[in-house]
């Protein structure tokens, strides 16, 4: 019997689009990281939060969560609003709707892998329609919920729970990511949900566990474990070397939209590369024409900071400097409501650093200058 991480539904987006990784991930060790504790702490206050509204007797986490801050508690808030919100939604299909906190989803029949399952953060099913809400801490990637195989997988195992109570007939799937002000939903019909997990889902899963198919480089690439010596991801990223890399004025405007749609692949791939050497290298490895050495540090640090103001106050200095708050923090010593009584017009958001991202990205279109000085 294979283990649920095997094919996992939050790495079923590596797996779909690249079979033969999840065997080859098996022979790598997992690394614990901050920022998936942090995500792991949210996730237990986010819970807490709602089981809270929902009227159950639970017990408060924070003081057991090492990144408890106010931003979180905040996150957890603001989650916690959305998730009733979408209760109140479902009461008014039926009287009584079923809400769930971290629920247990197996989808072992649609994948044919006993043991596969994953948690939802949080399954709202009423007449005619299940909900699926899932919580993302991460700042750094924007997801989806359109056709996420996550959440479908999260779904499917909902169906098998729920169908024949609730007579289940469409399914939305929602991305709740407050530090990236991004709340995703994406509905289908359940026969397109079935559809996909006997097309898509259940003959790939078995390619994936027999370690079949084709590996296959892509954005999918980022969270495998394998990612920084995995050979067809660099045969992937190594296309680009067919590229004189001259100046930009030399090219065509088409070669360099080529280019620009392989670049933060190509970075992300290098930088993952040189990490890996790095750690290789100081774990014995030696690669040919390469040594390690001490980085370059040009800061100076105080020894002991208390001892220095001490010293200097004792001198007849202020070693202190009178620093106006940010707003974060301005916010928490006030409070919210009374810091947008006090400062809201006070307070702007400036525009971002203009940057050049894919047609699929969301946000709308800047003027540029050609186009302002066109209209006048």
């Amino acid at each position: 019997m294979a283990k649920h991480s095997l094919l996992s539904a939050s790495a079923s987006h590596r797996w779909l689009n690249c079979p033969p990784s999840a065997r080859l991930c098996e022979e790598y060790e997992d690394k614990p990281s901050e920022y998936a504790q942090e995500g792991t702490d949210c996730h237990e206050l986010c819970a807490y939060k709602v089981e809270k509204a929902l009227g159950h007797r639970v017990k408060d986490p924070t003081e057991n969560l090492t990144y408890y801050n106010s931003e979180m508690e905040d996150c957890a808030e603001w989650y916690c609003s959305f998730v009733m919100e979408q209760v109140a939604e479902a009461k008014k299909r039926c009287a009584d709707p079923l809400v769930l906190v971290e629920q247990r989803l197996d989808y072992s029949r649609y994948v044919g892998i006993e043991g596969s399952f994953g948690t939802g953060d949080c399954v709202i099913v009423s007449d005619g329609l299940l909900h699926i809400i899932d919580y993302k801490h991460g700042l750094g990637v924007l997801v989806s919920a359109e056709k996420n195989s996550q959440l479908s997988c999260y779904a499917l195992g909902a169906l098998d729970l729920f169908d024949g109570i609730y007579d289940i007939t469409e399914v939305s799937l929602t991305i709740y990511q407050p530090r990236r002000e991004n709340v995703s939903t994406y509905t289908m019909s359940k026969d397109e949900l079935l559809t996909w997990a006997d097309t898509v889902l259940s003959p790939t899963a078995k390619l994936a566990y027999d370690g079949k198919g084709d590996f296959k480089a892509g954005d999918h690439c980022q969270f495998c474990k394998a990612k920084a010596n995995c050979r067809k991801r660099a045969e992937h990223n190594l296309e680009l070397a067919r590229y004189d890399f001259e100046m930009p004025a030399v090219l065509e405007d088409d070669e360099v939209a080529s280019i620009l749609t392989k670049v933060d692949e190509l970075v992300s791939w290098a930088s993952d590369l040189k990490e890996y050497a790095l750690q290789k290298a100081l774990s014995g490895t030696k690669f040919t024409g390469f040594k390690v050495v001490e980085g370059r540090s040009n800061r100076k640090k105080y020894t002991d900071e208390d001892a220095v103001a001490r010293t200097v106050e004792a001198a007849g200095f202020d070693p202190y400097e009178k620093k106006l708050l940010g707003i974060t923090a301005m916010s928490q010593a006030l409070g919210k409501k009374r810091f947008k009584e006090l400062l809201g017009g006070l307070v702007y958001k400036p525009p971002g650093k203009p940057a050049l991202v894919p047609e699929s990205d969301k946000r709308p279109a800047m003027s540029t200058a050609i186009e302002d000085f066109k209209e006048n």
